[in-house]
């Protein structure tokens, strides 16, 4: 299948700092690509890149066959729309306004929008669930509310390739997963999307495929499956994680370490003498009168703190084991 979107060997830098090396992707009509990894990784870099918000210092970026840099913004946008992550947005105008911000592409200088133009806005507001919000101000939205009017702005364009910056940053649980199944519902009618996710689970249930980024490079792309395994998280994310399989699907589901042990805390020797309140001259527990026994035993074992008593009034006893 032809690719909308094509990143060729992509490498940027900022100044003299590289943020990207060397990042191939393709991106076909009916799919949704992911991109995860840590902060700092070169996502948005990336996205914006795809976007053509920013010039690469090495490679191009395809968009339908044509070299991104031969095209005007106008004919980009008419192809291609992206969901920012916090956009400079005129306090003032109403979301209506700024929805209909989206149909600027198809009108000519000085033109005026067209009941056909009205009817596109209405549409993509629907979409996004924020029709209700059609005549309130911008400043006066939350930032949930606000990301829906952005996402609806992006819809209005009716691109061919839609590109997602954190697009449930804000948003609770039931908009989030609003957001990300309409971009389900339009990658299915063959859309193509490029998204930037920080929950790995949400990436795994919708993405079609993954692309870890690390440190400016691509470090692995492929199926949920394949992409999130144990190794790739641990040395990815610094982190320990655990893995198991969603219950409908069968899809990767990354959960966080659990507690370790009854209701103890278990430290190193070295982190427990960093416990405040250690030394000659206790400190306060947080959010109550205890304080730390100490001198802390030496030795190499692991340590163990725990209440003594009250948690409101108690002692934290430590010891190494």
């Amino acid at each position: 299948m032809e690719s909308s979107l094509s990143l060729d060997k992509i490498a940027f830098r900022f100044e003299d700092a590289p943020v990207l090396q060397g990042v191939s992707l393709e991106l076909s009509p009916g799919s949704l690509l992911g991109l995860v990894g840590p902060n700092g990784s070169g996502k948005t870099t990336l996205l914006r890149l795809a976007a053509g918000l920013l010039k690469p210092t090495r490679g191009r970026v395809i968009l339908d066959g044509e070299p991104m840099e031969r095209m005007s913004r106008s004919e980009i946008a008419r192809r291609l729309a992206l969901l920012p992550q916090n956009p400079n947005l005129p306090p003032s105008f109403t979301a209506w306004e700024v929805v209909m911000m989206g149909r600027t592409p198809f009108l000519g200088f000085l033109s005026r929008e067209g009941a056909a133009d009205r009817a596109i806005v209405g549409r993509a507001m629907e979409m996004a669930r924020c029709r209700h919000l059609a005549e309130r101000r911008m400043e006066e939205l939350s930032g949930g509310e606000r990301q829906r009017v952005i996402m609806a702005r992006a819809l209005a364009q009716q691109p061919e390739v839609l590109l997602l910056d954190e697009p449930t940053t804000h948003m609770d649980l039931q908009h989030q997963i609003a957001v990300v199944e309409l971009v389900a519902e339009l990658v299915r009618g063959g859309l193509a999307a490029l998204g930037v996710f920080h929950d790995l689970n949400l990436a795994a249930c919708y993405c079609t495929r993954l692309a870890v980024l690390s440190q400016g490079r691509l470090v692995a792309v492929g199926t949920p499956e394949e992409v999130l395994t144990p190794e790739l998280l641990s040395e990815v994310f610094q982190v320990e994680l655990c893995l198991t399989s969603h219950p409908e699907g069968g899809m990767p589901a990354v959960l966080p370490p659990g507690p370790r042990g009854n209701g103890q805390a278990r430290l190193s020797p070295r982190e427990v003498a960093d416990l405040p309140g250690i030394g000659p001259h206790p400190d306060p527990l947080p959010g109550g009168e205890g304080v730390v026994e100490s001198p802390l035993p030496e030795g190499d074992g692991r340590g163990v703190c725990e209440m003594d008593g009250n948690p409101e009034r108690g002692r934290l006893r430590c010891s190494v084991n």
